[in-house]
């Protein structure tokens, strides 16, 4: 069993579209959109402190669980698509498990 990250930076919205199709492709065993561990807080002695914050879009953890690395391509492929036409960045990180 393998394990996709995502780490999308995008709407709710998209992230939602995202993960309907996830969990709408044959295969797909659990989708989760996990918390983001990492504060983010000004740095009290950084330069950009006290600066209003122009991050744009938020960023959000979706772990997929997949049984293979055919689906793996396949989720992959789906993905970059739905992406390309939301205008969503969707970065992928794989986590092989034996």
């Amino acid at each position: 069993m393998a394990q996709l990250r995502l780490r999308i930076v995008s709407s709710e919205d998209n992230v939602r579209a995202i993960m309907n199709l996830l969990q709408s492709l044959e295969g797909i065993e659990h989708v989760e959109e996990v918390a983001d561990l990492m504060p983010h807080m000004d740095d009290p002695d950084s330069s950009s402190a006290g600066l209003h914050d122009t991050r744009g879009a938020e960023t959000h953890e979706v772990e997929v669980e997949i049984p293979n690395p055919a689906t793996a391509r396949k989720v992959r492929d789906a993905i970059e698509t739905l992406a390309f036409d939301l205008d969503a960045f969707v970065e992928i990180e794989t986590d092989e498990q034996e």
